[in-house]
């Protein structure tokens, strides 16, 4: 008998934002609690990436349309649900979650909100 295949993640939260260099160790820790909240209530897998290679030669690179200063550089993040009703779900209790906390009251974001850049994805090809 052949196993059977587990369905495929469907939905996918993604972010771009600029995070000045000086910032990243605040950052970091930011989204490291983002990470264990984002699991703990039922995300399939959640990521953070700092730039690395923005510098490309062909296409626009992600730089151009966040219009870099000095000292900043880009974070890619992407967090992975079941379909679009899960991602709302989980959401919902990661913000109820954030919402009852006393300190996210005082939380100083260590970005720029109005320059980020997000958005819902429905999967269409995955490995």
């Amino acid at each position: 008998m052949a196993a059977k295949k587990k369905p495929r993640p469907g939905y996918v939260d993604g972010f771009v934002l600029p995070v000045p260099k000086k910032k990243m160790n605040i950052y970091r820790r930011m989204a490291q609690g983002g990470a264990k909240a984002w699991i703990k209530h039922g995300a399939l897998d959640y990521k953070e990436c700092v730039g690395d290679d923005l510098k490309t030669t062909f296409g626009m690179p992600f730089t151009k349309p966040f219009k870099l200063k000095p000292g900043e550089t880009l974070v890619f993040a992407y967090i992975v649900f079941k379909s679009r009703k899960h991602r709302d779900s989980v959401n919902a209790k990661v913000m109820k979650e954030m919402m009852a906390d006393p300190k996210m009251k005082d939380m100083q974001m260590p970005f720029d909100m109005k320059r980020m850049a997000y958005g819902g994805y429905k999967i269409i090809v995955s490995s």
